[in-house]
């Protein structure tokens, strides 16, 4: 099977072809596993601080990996994107993170974050001041007066309301089933008391309801 069948060339120029399409492809490959591997040995992460005017603020964030130095076992970091080499941090502020701090001279020492509760202590400090603690007060009120003054109608009285309405539903449809029950009662009255008086004048030896509705069940069958 030639995939190249709609294109005129000969043996050689078809085999030059497939072999530097091989060629192309293993090159692709080798690159991205050398990519790969390369992005591996970058398994330590290095945050930059650096002092800027007066404040000290975060001016990087770089990998590095290790560098054998020897035969001893001693090694080096270097760190590709600043092209630097460095001794092996210690301190860690992260899992596998090492913050660093460039000093003037440009040197880069490895630092970690002091104890702001023991300096605080040491100095004497309140953990919650009082002019803190009067400002976030303030501010809830303020917030809390706000969202109050917007609310609508149906929040603020929506509950009430539909308790209102619930209990005047239940109540009409209360007095609607006892008044139809009244009229119930009162037609059955009037039912059966025609029956008993049918029943007398056609048997005055049966008297009650119950032998009543029983002879006319029986004279309705025969």
């Amino acid at each position: 099977m030639n995939p190249f069948g709609s294109v005129k060339m000969g043996s050689l120029g078809l085999g030059l072809l497939i072999f530097f399409g091989a060629l192309l492809i293993i090159s692709l490959v080798g690159i991205a596993i050398f990519l790969y591997i390369n992005n591996k040995k970058l398994k330590h992460i290095l945050p930059l601080y650096k002092k800027v005017g007066n404040r000290v603020i975060r001016i990087g964030r770089y990998r590095a990996k290790d560098y054998k130095i020897g035969h001893a076992g001693d090694k080096l970091w270097y760190v590709p994107k600043a092209k630097k080499y460095i001794n092996p941090a210690t301190l860690q502020t992260a899992p596998n993170e090492y913050t660093h701090f460039e000093r003037e001279d440009g040197e880069w020492i490895n630092i970690e974050f002091p104890d702001i509760d023991e300096q605080m202590k040491a100095m004497g400090v309140k953990y919650i001041q009082s002019d803190m603690r009067s400002g976030r007060i303030s501010i809830s009120n303020i917030l809390e007066q706000r969202f109050k003054g917007k609310q609508s109608f149906w929040e603020k009285y929506g509950s009430m309301v539909t308790q209102a309405i619930f209990y005047l539903i239940v109540s009409v449809s209360m007095v609607i089933i006892f008044y139809q029950w009244g009229g119930i009662i009162d037609r059955t009255n009037e039912l059966l008391g025609r029956i008993i008086a049918y029943e007398d004048l056609k048997c005055p030896v049966q008297t009650g309801v119950v032998p009543a509705i029983i002879g006319l069940i029986i004279r309705r069958k025969k």
